[in-house]
């Protein structure tokens, strides 16, 4: 399956399930203070958990798109070192407010892996979340219960309160949730070392590819715990790792969802993409910089934040300086390079984030000016380093500049 015929089978299959399918919310919430950016799928229905808003459909499902460059969630150093970090991603996710809980949710999310997607069942693991004494919470007895209908024990596993009870941020809607990881590896590897042995310990082929998360608590600003008024199901599917599954890729870079960008930056740098994922294969990091950044960059100036020199604008604006020295330093491009890839991206999102291609040319104008700007400051940087300090000039002035 195709990126895209792998969304639209996620959101065909719960708009089945009576779930009103939803547009995707912006990148920047202005009106919500404790988070700068959506980090997932269920910052645009926090007030519906809460039970500050009326809920007027209690089933839905969307694509949102996600940013993890600040707080609490920050991959942004990581991201071109491997071939599963993202700055933006999108979360695919089915909601209910107050209607079905932990029976449906788990049993749809069996339904849709292994019937839609055709996902070996002998390769997929479930956690649980396993109970935490200080904070007085009870191991989730009621899910494992359910997964034992699919899944055989040892497939089933207890998580900690780090990986199985989930939280938005440092206060908020929370609870225990259960993930679903899936084994990549080859039958010969798996004979030598069970899956179960590698769940939640960072392998980079057995991973976490959906979440179900039971929303029972709102985390307060004392850190107490305190009953939701209605309990909630909150779902997150990473979109670009379950491409990567599907697609049979052993990294997110590979599918086709990064693909037409990649072979765009190797045409327009003339140098190939070898697709290794060694710290010391600078050109392929910098190639997959460029490819994520751009996303991010692109999709967050169209939903409102112009690049600044504070709040959410400096990490736009830094996220983009990461992009240029990267192509500069590694790829031996000295002229503006990120705004070109904006009509290739606004095309590949148009029916699912139709916002970019109405603002392509604005969007265009603004990363283009950036880069400009940045360039200079880099050339002339140089220049003046490379008189004083002939080694090194560059990461002298990188390191002056903070990127």
């Amino acid at each position: 399956m195709k990126s895209k015929e792998i969304r639209s089978a996620f959101l065909d299959f719960f708009e089945s399930k009576q779930h009103k399918i939803v547009p995707s919310s912006p990148l920047v919430n202005k009106n919500d203070p404790t988070l700068m950016f959506t980090n997932s799928g269920m910052v645009q229905f926090k007030d519906f958990f809460l039970g500050n808003k009326k809920i007027v459909n209690k089933r839905v499902a969307d694509t949102q798109k996600c940013l993890r460059v600040s707080g609490k969630h920050n991959d942004l150093e990581d991201v071109g070192m491997d071939g599963t970090h993202h700055t933006l991603f999108e979360m695919l996710g089915n909601w209910s407010f107050g209607d079905y809980f932990k029976e449906e949710a788990i049993a749809w999310s069996w339904e849709l892996l292994t019937d839609v997607y055709k996902l070996p069942k002998d390769k997929l693991y479930a956690t649980v979340f396993g109970g935490d004494k200080a904070e007085n919470l009870d191991s989730d007895e009621e899910a494992k219960k359910i997964w034992l209908k699919y899944l055989p024990e040892s497939h089933i596993l207890y998580g900690n309160k780090k990986d199985n009870f989930w939280e938005m941020g440092e206060m908020g809607p929370c609870g225990p949730c259960s993930e679903i990881h899936i084994d990549l590896r080859s039958d010969d590897d798996i004979a030598k070392i069970p899956g179960n042995e590698l769940v939640n310990k960072d392998h980079p082929q057995v991973v976490e590819i959906w979440n179900n998360v039971f929303m029972q608590f709102n985390r307060k600003a004392d850190k107490s715990l305190e009953p939701l008024p209605a309990k909630h199901v909150d779902t997150g599917m990473g979109f670009e790792r379950l491409c990567m599954t599907i697609q049979g890729k052993k990294y997110t870079y590979d599918t086709d969802v990064f693909t037409p960008l990649i072979q765009f930056i190797e045409k327009e740098t003339n140098v190939s993409y070898e697709g290794s994922y060694e710290r010391s294969a600078k050109q392929d990091i910098a190639i997959r910089v460029v490819a994520d950044h751009i996303r991010a960059v692109a999709f967050t100036i169209a939903d409102g934040e112009l690049p600044s020199n504070n709040g959410a604008g400096y990490v736009v604006r830094r996220i983009l300086r990461r992009a240029v020295r990267y192509y500069y330093s590694f790829l031996n491009r000295e002229t503006p390079l990120l705004y070109k890839l904006v009509p290739l991206l606004a095309s590949e999102f148009e029916f699912v984030f139709p916002e970019l291609i109405a603002q392509q040319d604005f969007v265009q104008k603004v990363i283009l000016e950036e880069e400009k700007s940045f360039l200079r400051t880099l050339e002339g940087g140089l220049k003046r380093f490379d008189s004083l300090v002939p080694v090194n000039g560059l990461l002298v002035v990188l390191k002056l500049l903070n990127c």
